[in-house]
């Protein structure tokens, strides 16, 4: 007997014959990209020096966020707060994880953490390159991979496989942490300054990582920021930092290409941003916007709105209930997961942590951020009208509590410790650009203020952010301001009170 073949037993026989990843591939999947000490320097932001055309072009088919922020400019701490909705002076992580600085999150923030609610949601979960949070079975995710974190192609690469799994039909959630541009791989030795630049995870001598091309850069064709001094110094610290950020885009391309070779492009959400601002003194360990002022590019395939920007305030409190809205998982009247987990019938069942601390005394019920999901469908609409930021330590040895609370008129920042000197990451100590101008005195400039007022600080620092976006100008003195100064200061007790914050008994003694 001949066997006839009608057309629309063809069209499934074809359907059937597709490769795995295109006929079976999930919807609705996300890929969080987080860089290390990353300011915006990314071309979409205007930066005429970067060369990041694998983030402009996500940029140009989706939101920019021209106003994102860091609650507090260190790894750890920064990282627990992305990846829990909750500023870290309340999930415990007070400043860095590893070695022997030792802090943690409380265990009890497993009913809101990143990678758990996002599994609740319905989803495979996945982590590639730099964690830098605990508890791990806190913030656990399913499928752990490996690669080298300072090459962001490799660990594209190394992700493929679980991207383009057919054999687990849920959508996927990725989490990539790239090392880069984080300071580090020694000193570039063939400079000619006295002082030499640190190489910020590039080869030396124009090396280059396996599948990079790397692009490589002239100090004198560097964007220096307004927070540091333009010497020769900081110039060639500033090349090897580009040249690492465009590592980073290199790996984002190889991303995005891989995506649309398995046809989940326009199935993913992709999100880009960097845990706090670079790595020199005057970002990275400070509260000032070189500190805490991120890059923030969202494509969302789902949306009518691409290639926009949007003046909307957003902190990282945010991401989290963003990307579990983005999933359906969130309950937007109660702001906290749908599918919430039960911590206490979650540690007992594991027989865990029964005798610690698991909450601070109070049950982790909501998120402090909120979904910014609504400014990607209407990029002119407010998020925050006021966000707070929240420092305390980096290394175990930098106790230096600061509080923040800014808006779009002004910015109020509480050296709680002022009287003791500003303590210094060891790394941004050693940094050519602060040990050139350190060696001239406390008198020598550096950015907008000069060596000895960035290490002995106020009690208060009050900016005005329309008129001195590089805050260069303290009014918390300025008789004119005394009704501004006050004004913040209440505004600041308030979110404290609001975001459970232990500082708030300094207003009270010392």
């Amino acid at each position: 007997m001949q066997l006839q073949i009608f057309p629309c037993a063809i069209i499934v026989l074809l359907t059937l014959m597709a490769t795995p990843q295109t006929a079976r591939s999930a919807e609705r999947n996300v890929i969080f990209i987080i860089t290390d000490d990353e300011s915006p320097t990314l071309g979409c932001y205007g930066d005429s020096a970067a060369k990041t055309p694998a983030i402009d072009a996500i940029a140009a088919d989706g939101v920019l966020f021209r106003n994102a922020f860091a609650t507090t400019a260190s790894c750890s701490a920064s990282r627990s707060v992305v990846m829990s909705g909750l500023h870290n002076h309340r999930n415990g992580q007070f400043g860095h994880q590893h070695h022997y600085h030792k802090f943690a999150s409380f265990h009890d923030v497993v009913s809101l953490a990143l990678p758990r609610v996002m599994q609740r949601a319905g989803y495979r979960t996945g982590q590639i390159g730099k964690y830098h949070v605990a508890p791990e079975s806190v913030f656990h995710f399913e499928t752990y991979l490996k690669a080298n974190s300072r090459n962001a192609v490799e660990m594209a690469e190394q992700s493929r496989d679980f991207l383009t799994d057919s054999a687990d039909n849920r959508p996927f959630f990725l989490y990539f942490g790239t090392s880069d541009p984080h300071r580090g791989g020694g000193t570039d030795k063939s400079s000619d300054q006295k002082l030499k630049p640190n190489l910020f995870g590039n080869k030396p001598d124009h090396g280059a990582y396996p599948g990079v091309e790397e692009v490589f850069f002239d100090p004198a064709d560097v964007t220096v920021p307004a927070f540091l001094p333009d010497t020769p110094e900081t110039r060639e610290e500033l090349a090897q930092y580009y040249q690492s950020c465009s590592r980073v885009d290199a790996g984002v391309a190889r991303l995005v290409q891989i995506l649309k070779q398995a046809d989940l492009f326009d199935k993913t959400l992709l999100v880009f941003t960097s845990d706090h601002g670079m790595a020199f003194a005057g970002g990275k360990t400070t509260v000032y916007e070189g500190g805490l002022r991120v890059p923030f590019v969202v494509r969302d395939p789902y949306q009518s709105q691409r290639g926009v920007e949007t003046d909307a305030m957003i902190s990282h409190i945010d991401i989290t209930p963003s990307l579990l809205d983005f999933a359906g998982g969130l309950d937007t009247k109660k702001n906290r997961p749908k599918n919430m987990l039960d911590a206490n019938k979650f540690w007992n069942e594991r027989e865990e942590a029964l005798l610690d601390n698991r909450n601070g005394n109070k049950p982790f019920a909501s998120y402090h951020g909120k979904s910014w999901m609504h400014v990607l469908k209407n990029p002119n609409d407010h998020h925050h009208d006021t966000i707070m930021a929240s420092h305390t330590f980096h290394e175990i040895q930098m106790y230096y509590p600061m509080r923040v609370v800014r808006d779009k008129d002004f910015k109020l920042i509480w050296n709680i410790a002022h009287p003791l000197p500003f303590p210094f990451a060891s790394d941004l100590w050693a940094a050519s650009s602060w040990q050139a101008q350190l060696a001239k005195g406390n008198d020598a400039p550096y950015g907008q203020m000069t060596i000895g007022r960035y290490v002995q600080r106020p009690e208060f620092e009050l900016f005005d952010m329309q008129t001195d976006p590089n805050e260069s100008t303290n009014l918390a003195d300025s008789p004119g301001h005394a009704d501004v100064l006050e004004k913040y200061k209440a505004k600041l007790k308030a979110m404290q009170k609001e975001f459970d914050d232990p500082w708030i008994l300094k207003w009270q003694y010392e």
